[in-house]
This record gives C-alpha cells, structure tokens and sequence, in this order.
C-alpha cells in the first residue's frame, strides 16, 4: 500500500478503531448533537422515509439526483451531506434528494434498499423532474445502496441515467479476507467493517446482489457510473474490480483512484487541494450525465 497522498499527510495521526455495539450507540449519541440546517425542507415520501429537498428556482422539470448517505449501514443521516447536495443543485441546477433510510441493526437487508427504492420512485414520479435524467449517488454504504438501487432499477423497469459511486462498500467477502495490508487504513477498518456488514446481513447464508451488489453475475444494461476510490481505502479492490467488471459488460464507467487517499478524506480533510479535486470530478460527471 502505498504512502499517503502529501495534501494527505496529516492523516497518519487518524487513530485506526474499530465499530462495534458499544462504540455504536455512543457514536450515534454524538451524531444526534449535530443540528442540521433547518432551513433544507424534509419531505415525506411515505410513512417511514423522508428526503431533505435541494431544488432549484423555477417550474422544471428539472434533471434529478437521488442522493444516499454513508456510515456503514450503521450511521449517519442525510444531513451530512448537506454541502454537497447543495452544490450540485445550485451549481448545476439538478433536483437533489437526499434520503433518510432506516439503518442496520434494527433494519437490517432489504429494509434500507427498499427505502431507497421509495425515494427513488417518488422522486421519478414527481411532475417537476424529467424522467429521463434521473441518477443515484451515494458515498460508502450509500454507494453500496446507491449501485443496489440501480440494480434494482434494471429489475422493475426503471430507466437511470447515471450512477455515481463514491468509493463504494461493496463486497461483504471482503471481511473474510486475510491478505489485505491494513498499515495504511484509516476512518473504516477491518472491525467496523465486519460489524457494519453483519448488521445488515443479520446472518443470512444467502447473500443477494442487491445486498452486495459485487455479487451481481450480470452487471449488462445497468447506467453508465463513475466509480472514485482512494488507493488506501479498504475497499479499494473491490471497488476497481466492480469498474472493471461493469466496463466489460459494456457499460460506459469512469474510474478514479486517488493515490494514498484513505477511505473518506474528502470529508474528513475537505480542505485539502486532492479533496476539492475529488469533489470537483463528480460534479463534473454529474454535469456530463445530466445537463443537455
């Protein structure tokens, strides 16, 4: 594994821990302290899901984003990702919804999904976004229910324009690997990593692809994607593999590796020139796959 990226360097001081039930609830307690910018509308979608609402000035119909937030299947809110579903909105003039799923342990596979799946419906149905150009996004776990929800787009007939998979988490085998070096990770370990998928899983023997979507035999008529991971990520492999692998399904991919970038350094050090690059190449992918 390689040295950090040099705008990266203070990353060495990040402590390497591990997620767990205990750890679990107390970082959940901290996240709860974090007040979200009440001026963002939260919409219902249905009686468990809401989506907060970035939407551009005018009738529309406006070309649309479903926006899905990381934290392992575990964390997180839609919240946390206020910054970037804002920029996308006001800088390219796309509907961004960003969804509120409901998270592993206590909801675990298909519940989160299928959640996803409500947002992204409502949202293609609304009568100011246009159909047609419709995508889904999302960072880590929200990559991984991002890449699941254009899955299961494929399978009910829903046609997405583009997906867009931000060093996603793909692969639970990846828990069951012995040969990775470690030395270099950071923000999300081995520990949390077999925590977070376990909690979704909840122990089923049959892994579906829409659970793990680098289990997908077939990857062909799925949206074009652009797929951006670091080289010190833990889900570095499988994130190239799954690039690779919907390339040669012939569908159209943009892969970005990002030498010595760790898992989740755009938010941790946004500061950071390699971050703002980062960012700033899926904006523009975005634009590419959306704006005419």
């Amino acid at each position: 594994m390689p040295p950090f990226h040099p705008d990266l360097a203070d990353a060495r001081r990040l402590p390497q821990v591990s997620l767990g039930p205990r750890s679990l609830r107390v970082v959940r307690t901290l996240g709860r302290l974090a007040r979200p910018d009440g001026r963002v509308p939260v919409v219902p979608v249905s009686a468990d899901v809401t989506v907060r609402l970035f939407r551009p000035a005018g009738p529309g119909p406006f070309p649309a984003l479903l926006w899905v937030h990381g934290g392992g299947l575990v964390l997180g809110s839609a919240a946390m990702d206020d910054a970037f579903c804002r920029r996308v909105s006001e800088e390219l003039g796309v509907l961004v919804a960003a969804v509120e799923y409901r998270l592993a342990p206590e909801h675990p596979y298909p519940v989160p999904l299928e959640d996803c799946w409500t947002a992204l419906t409502w949202l293609v149905g609304r009568s100011d976004v246009d159909a047609t150009r419709v995508a889904v996004g999302g960072a880590s776990a929200g990559g991984n229910l991002a890449a699941g929800t254009a899955l299961l787009a494929r399978e009910r007939g829903v046609d997405l324009a583009f997906q867009l998979l931000v060093y996603p988490m793909l692969d639970d085998r990846t828990t069951t690997r012995t040969d990775l070096d470690v030395s270099s990770v950071r923000v999300w370990s081995p520990g949390s990593n077999r925590f977070g998928w376990a909690a979704y899983l909840a122990g089923r023997a049959d892994v579906p692809a829409t659970a793990a979507p680098a289990r997908a035999e077939d990857l062909a008529g799925l949206p074009p994607a652009w797929v951006g991971v670091g080289t010190n990520d833990l889900f570095h492999d499988e994130d190239v593999t799954y690039a690779r692998r919907l390339r040669a399904a012939g569908v159209d991919v943009q892969l970005v590796e990002v030498p010595g970038a760790y898992h989740g350094f755009d938010a941790i050090q946004r500061s950071a020139p390699v971050s703002r690059d980062f960012t700033a190449a899926q904006v523009a992918a975005l634009r590419a796959a959306l704006i005419r």
